[in-house]
């Protein structure tokens, strides 16, 4: 219940619970919280148990932490019937990684290339040819 509360702030609270109800009537003012948790608690159970009651033998294993999205969705993914494990397992990011890395290097995984081309890559040390006369700049009317 108070997985969050660390040694100084338990500390924290139990100095401002001396200061403000003092030490006589600390130990009252416990018993009178720890009872009303007791009671919180039954009737939230009670509640449970009269919902699944009314629910009837359908929803005999239905837990209320379901009800929670994160709970719900990691319980269906974790469910055999639909094959998410198999191809979670045979997904082997690596491999699909140098696949990608090799196709936009144009290698083909040991495939030679024409004799003429330089396998698919710019050679940037060699000047750009200069546009003709005749050549235009390719005009894309969507850009304008």
């Amino acid at each position: 219940m108070f997985n969050d509360i660390g040694p100084l702030e338990l500390v924290t609270i139990i100095v401002l619970a001396v200061l403000v109800f003092g030490p006589d009537k600390l130990p009252k003012v416990i018993q009178d919280v720890m009872r009303t948790i007791r009671k919180i608690r039954e009737f939230s159970e009670s509640a449970k148990q009269d919902i699944r009651s009314e629910l009837g033998p359908e929803f005999k294993d239905f837990e209320f932490e379901d009800l929670n999205p994160k709970t719900f969705i990691r319980k269906q993914l974790d469910n055999d019937e639909l094959g998410l494990k198999e191809i979670r397992n045979g997904f082997d990011l690596k491999k699909e990684m140098a696949e990608v890395t090799d196709a936009v290097h144009s290698r083909d995984g040991g495939a030679s290339s024409s004799p003429g081309s330089s396998g698919g890559r710019v050679d940037m040390t060699k000047k750009p040819e200069a546009p003709g006369d005749d050549d235009r700049p390719p005009f894309d009317a969507d850009a304008t």
